[in-house]
């Protein structure tokens, strides 16, 4: 399956995509550096400036302030 057959399927779905912005990016930089992962911290920023929950089984993130569902 393509790229491009993947996106369509998750658009025909109802998925939406989150873009990541200069806020995301400005929120990244504001975060302790409880957690090593950089695409982590990206998730991390967007939860917290979206608002939107996080789902991750991480206890790392649990560190964070930002909304997150365990998920196990």
């Amino acid at each position: 399956m393509t790229a491009s057959v993947a996106i369509q399927m998750f658009e025909a779905s109802g998925y939406q995509f989150l873009q990541v912005t200069s806020e995301h990016a400005a929120t990244v930089e504001a975060l302790k550096f409880h957690h090593k992962d950089s695409f982590d911290h990206l998730l991390i920023a967007q939860a917290i400036a979206e608002p939107m929950y996080l789902v991750s089984n991480d206890a790392m993130i649990a560190l964070y302030d930002c909304l997150r569902i365990p998920w196990e």
